[in-house]
């Protein structure tokens, strides 16, 4: 960090003051009678990583209504992870008495040249995003708030601006360098100022929603991070509590993430039961082999917190039907060769199924989400193109620039 002057000590805008722990919201009438170890677990049970427990614990003893932080670029079809895991935690979150607010962060995905920077398009993606996760069971009560970047921005503009500014000038151009992968990006790509603007912006996010907690994925670490060491830079006591969550892998051999842009990678909000079927079907899945197996991924991330169970059907032959009440029977019964793949692969697609039935069901009948998806999958494949055309001249510029040099040297 930057050698700071005593000035330096204060924060751009005196409203950051108040993410105090002291200062209480009204309570929810649903939380009184769980204790504070019981609000503790379930909101700890979000995250792969907190940043830090015993801070978290003192919040909610503060706090009763703590105010979590997530945010997503409107960028394309929605896939599983991030329509039912992110469902799944937020009705967690507020079962334990926490105010989520979801930001539908459209500039920066202009910044991020997503839908080719074409905000229109940005802002009907956000919209269809919206509708997938009213259809799926998201718990949209008065505790869960969908706030667009662009109109929040524009509203506290005397806000915002001086905050994002102060965190650029408190910080090296190596060190928001090391944030790239937020955008999923690195520190190798070619970047555009717009992009290295990206990270000092949503850094200021976290202080401008007054956000106590942030539940992002992983890849989002280094920026929250990046928050809580702005804290000790302007001498801010309470930082902001990091929750990240497990980011499942793709569907393929060694894919550590979904892609949008591989279909066969990741299972679609709105895919039919067919293509599931066919996706799993095709997925990878050693037998005996748990490490890396992203079938065994979705079933403890995602059937188990939705159904606290998993059903196989099998003819008696491979040991008849059974049913799985925790995870770690699963595991051991399927390192044992108990649990085949062939029977486990199956029973993974009813499952998926059955959670996203309701959403085509939501996408066939309702006028609006019809035309919502059907305007994101012209947009999303015009710009899929646009990107191969575009990492393709990226690709054959790298290689021009090598051989031009052996071109211009003279011949022996």
């Amino acid at each position: 960090m930057a050698d700071q002057s005593p000035a330096d000590q204060t924060p751009p805008f005196s409203g950051m003051q108040s993410l105090s722990v002291d200062s209480q919201p009204p309570s929810s009438s649903s939380t009184p009678q769980m204790s504070l170890e019981e609000k503790f677990k379930i909101i700890r049970s979000v995250g792969e990583e907190c940043i830090q427990e015993d801070e978290l614990l003192n919040l909610l003893n503060h706090k009763p209504e703590p105010i979590c932080y997530d945010g997503f670029e409107p960028s394309g079809r929605m896939h599983i992870a991030q329509g039912v895991m992110k469902a799944i935690n937020v009705n967690k979150l507020t079962s334990a008495g926490c105010r989520v607010k979801i930001w539908i962060a459209d500039w920066f995905a202009q910044l991020n040249n997503k839908m080719g920077g074409d905000l229109k398009k940005i802002k009907v993606v956000g919209q269809y995003l919206i509708e997938i996760w009213k259809a799926v069971g998201m718990d949209l009560n008065e505790k869960v708030e969908f706030l667009w970047s662009s109109d929040e921005i524009n509203s506290r503009a005397s806000e915002y601006w001086p905050l994002v500014m102060d965190i650029a000038r408190r910080n090296k151009l190596p060190r928001i360098m090391r944030c790239c992968q937020i955008m999923g990006r690195s520190e190798q790509d070619e970047l555009s100022a717009a992009q290295i603007l990206y990270p000092c912006m949503q850094c200021a996010d976290i202080f401008f929603l007054k956000a106590d907690i942030c539940q992002l994925g992983m890849d989002q670490r280094k920026v929250n991070v990046l928050a809580r060491e702005y804290c000790d830079d302007i001498k801010r006591k309470n930082k902001p509590i990091i929750l990240s969550h497990h980011m499942l892998p793709g569907l393929q051999q060694g894919q550590e993430k979904m892609s949008k842009s591989d279909p066969s990678s990741s299972i679609f909000m709105e895919d039919e039961e067919a293509e599931v079927n066919v996706k799993i079907k095709k997925a990878y899945c050693p037998p005996k082999i748990v490490e890396g197996n992203p079938c065994l991924e979705y079933i403890k991330y995602i059937i188990f917190p939705w159904f606290n169970e998993f059903r196989v059907e099998r003819n008696a032959d491979n040991g008849g039907d059974k049913t799985y009440k925790d995870f770690e029977e699963l595991v051991s019964d399927y390192e044992s060769g108990g649990l085949h793949p062939g029977d486990l692969k199956p029973a993974l697609s009813k499952a998926l199924n059955k959670i996203l039935q309701p959403v085509r069901d939501h996408f066939n009948k309702d006028a609006k989400a019809k035309d919502l998806l059907k305007r994101v999958k012209a947009s999303t494949n015009d710009y899929l193109k646009l990107r191969s055309c575009f990492e393709r001249v990226q690709r054959q510029g790298r290689q021009w620039r090598l051989i031009l040099p052996a071109l211009k040297r003279p011949c022996l």
